[in-house]
């Protein structure tokens, strides 16, 4: 995952806590539901980023077990 979508997401995450919280202390439950929103995108992103990032290396490594195994 390159830098900038990991501060992309991470930032995502904390303005989501930060709206959440102030949804929490202002009794504004639409801005504490948005920020949970916003702080799960963050997660979400990355996790499939991750699982991305798996798939294509478990793809390479399948890809060189094939080529050794036809030699």
């Amino acid at each position: 995952m390159s830098d900038n979508e990991r501060l992309e997401n991470t930032k995502d995450r904390v303005t989501g806590k930060v709206r959440e919280g102030a949804g929490k202390v202002t009794g504004n439950k639409k801005e504490e539901t948005k920020g949970k929103a916003q702080n799960m995108t963050g997660k979400v992103k990355d996790k499939l980023k991750d699982v991305k990032e798996s798939a294509e290396g478990a793809m390479e490594e399948l890809k060189d077990k094939m080529h050794k195994d036809d030699k």
